[in-house]
């Protein structure tokens, strides 16, 4: 098992910087891929960003395109998303998650294992 912790949320202002991590309290990261969801009150979890730790290759949503990035450093076995612009429409929590097998996925349901997130406040 895979269990991922995130950390990093926080309040900021409209136009500011965040990064947001992600780390196994478990194990390390080899082999699987990572997304980053996100949940706003009152919507559906959606997709951010994913990354393959073996081949680095990277996915992220359009509204993510130019603002967002997501990263890893393996010797730490973390998992970043840098999130530039903030707007207050990214306010939500922001969710870690794992998948063990497979390719790149935007899909909830491809990913196993899942953090209790870390909130993200942007205020306007």
């Amino acid at each position: 098992q895979v269990q991922p912790v995130e950390s990093g949320g926080g309040l900021v202002q409209a136009g500011a910087s965040l990064r947001v991590s992600c780390t196994a309290s478990t194990r390390t990261f080899s082999r699987y891929t990572l997304g980053w969801f996100r949940q706003a009150p009152g919507k559906e979890r959606e997709f951010v960003a994913a990354l393959s730790w073996i081949t680095g290759n990277t996915d992220s949503a359009d509204f993510a395109k130019g603002r967002f990035t997501i990263s890893r450093d393996n010797a730490r076995n973390t998992l970043y998303l840098q999130m530039n612009s903030l707007k207050p429409e990214d306010t939500a929590v922001y969710f870690c998650a794992v998948r063990t097998g497979g390719f790149l996925s935007q899909l909830e349901k491809d990913y196993e294992y899942w953090g209790q997130g870390t909130q993200v406040t942007v205020s306007s």
